[in-house]
């Protein structure tokens, strides 16, 4: 009986490693997935909106850049994460959280325009549920790429250089 090896990098299930401190995804889309990463690390963290965004700290943009990392590259506005599963998405649980944030962040972008200041985000009455349900996808994400996902999150340079193509 011959066993066949499981191990393949673009299989659902097998953890990034790590290189000088940088993960080596797994994920045939793991650009896609660092964005996506990004975004929701932001959108879940109510002191980083405190403190960087509604202060204006430069390097991070504001709400509205975040949302269109999540949603830009994967459509993520039109239909499922469902429809990445294996390629941005480990599993349908991974997807189902970000279906569930997306669709709260997304609501509330709607209401108050995404030309409204970091406040009017901060300010509106489900935006708890936003970051509770954004948290909940991050915290599934970053784990599961073998990341702390109470880490401070990363610039948009360092996220630019840690997608760029070589």
């Amino acid at each position: 009986m011959t066993v066949q090896s499981s191990e393949n990098s673009s299989r659902r299930g097998r953890r990034s490693t790590k290189m000088g401190g940088m993960p080596l995804n797994d994920m045939p889309w793991w650009r896609w997935r660092s964005n996506v990463r990004s975004a929701l690390h932001m959108l879940s963290d109510p002191v980083f909106q405190r403190e960087v965004w509604l202060a204006g700290v430069d390097g991070y943009g504001d709400v509205t850049d975040a949302v269109y990392r999540l949603v830009e590259d994967t459509w993520l506005d039109n239909w499922s994460a469902e429809k990445y599963v294996g390629t941005i998405f480990r599993d349908a649980q991974e997807a189902a959280l970000v279906d569930a944030a997306v669709l709260r962040v997304l609501r509330i972008m709607h209401q108050v325009g995404p030309d409204a200041p970091v406040s009017a985000y901060l300010d509106h009455p489900e935006w708890g549920e936003a970051v509770a349900a954004s948290r909940e996808a991050h915290v599934r994400l970053a784990v599961s790429d073998g990341d702390e996902p109470d880490a401070p999150p990363r610039t948009l340079e360092v996220l630019r250089i840690m997608t760029r193509v070589a």
